[in-house]
C-alpha cells in the first residue's frame, strides 16, 4: 500500500517519521526499494542520535547503496509538504499541530510569509537536491554490475600462518573491492585453505587480475600458494 510522506525536514516531521519506523524497517515492504531512496534523498545527513529508528534505518540504507545498490520497485511514496507521516488510509483527519498553524496564518496579513505546511527553505531544497543526485549517482553505478566471488585461497603448507595469511588477503585495499566473510576449510594432511567472499563493481576490479598482479605476488605469495574462484554471481 502506497505511504504519504510528509517532508521530514523539520523536528515534528522527523518525530513522525521515527515512529513511522518504529515497527518497520523499510519505508514499504520487506525489502529495501526505491521508496526508501525517496525518503533518503529528502534528508540532507545522517539524522540525531535521538531519532533512534531513522538513524538505524538511514545508517542501513546508506551502507546498501555504497556496497550492492538498491533495486527494489516498493508500493510507492508520495511526499507532501506538512510533518507528518502515515499510511495512505489513515489521512482522515489533519494533524492538530497543523490545524493550529492554520488558523493562526489566517490572522496573519494575506502578504506575510508563512510555511503553512512545512516547505522546505531554500537551503533544505538544495540539500535535498544534492542527496537526490547522490542516489541516483549511485543507481547509474549500479547499472555497470556488481557481483559476489567466493575465492579458494590456498598456503604453502601445513607450517603456513592462516591468521597472517588472511590478514594479507583483507590488507588488499581498491576502489569497488569489499570484503566479505571467511572460514578455514580443511583439505587434508593438517592443510587448511581460506574460504573468504568478496564482492565488486565490475567497472573496477578484474577478479583475474587481483588474483594473478596482487594475491599470489609478493609480498602476499609469501603466504598464499594459489588462488581459485569457486562461485561467480551476479548481483
Amino acid at each position: 500500500m502506497a505511504v504519504i510522506l510528509y517532508s521530514p525536514t523539520s523536528e515534528a516531521g522527523l518525530q513522525k517519521l521515527d515512529e513511522y519506523l518504529l515497527t518497520r524497517s523499510y519505508i514499504s515492504g520487506y525489502q529495501a526499494s526505491k521508496d526508501d531512496l525517496t525518503v533518503y534523498a529528502l534528508l540532507s545527513g545522517a539524522p540525531s542520535d535521538k531519532y533512534v529508528n531513522i538513524s538505524r534505518w538511514y545508517n542501513h540504507i546508506d551502507a546498501l547503496l555504497r556496497i550492492s545498490g538498491v533495486s527494489g520497485e516498493g508500493s510507492g511514496v508520495t511526499v507532501e509538504g506538512s510533518a507528518a507521516l502515515v499510511a495512505e488510509e489513515d489521512i482522515a483527519t489533519p494533524p492538530a499541530a497543523d490545524t493550529k498553524a492554520t488558523a493562526a496564518a489566517d490572522d496573519e496579513d494575506d502578504d506575510d510569509d508563512v510555511d503553512l505546511f512545512g516547505e522546505e527553505t531554500e537551503e533544505e531544497k538544495k540539500a535535498a537536491e544534492e542527496r537526490a543526485a547522490a542516489v541516483k549517482a549511485s543507481g547509474k553505478k549500479k547499472e555497470s554490475g556488481k557481483s559476489s566471488v567466493l575465492l579458494d585461497v590456498k598456503p604453502w603448507d601445513d607450517e603456513t600462518d592462516m591468521k597472517k595469511l588472511e590478514e594479507a588477503v583483507r590488507s588488499v585495499q581498491q576502489e569497488g573491492l569489499f570484503w566479505g566473510a571467511s572460514k578455514l576449510v580443511a583439505v587434508g594432511y593438517g592443510i587448511k585453505k581460506l574460504q573468504i567472499m568478496l564482492s565488486i563493481v565490475d567497472d573496477l576490479v578484474s577478479v583475474d587480475s587481483l588474483i594473478e598482479e596482487v594475491l599470489t605476488v609478493e609480498p602476499i605469495n609469501e603466504y598464499v600458494q594459489s588462488c581459485d574462484i569457486v562461485a561467480f554471481n551476479k548481483i
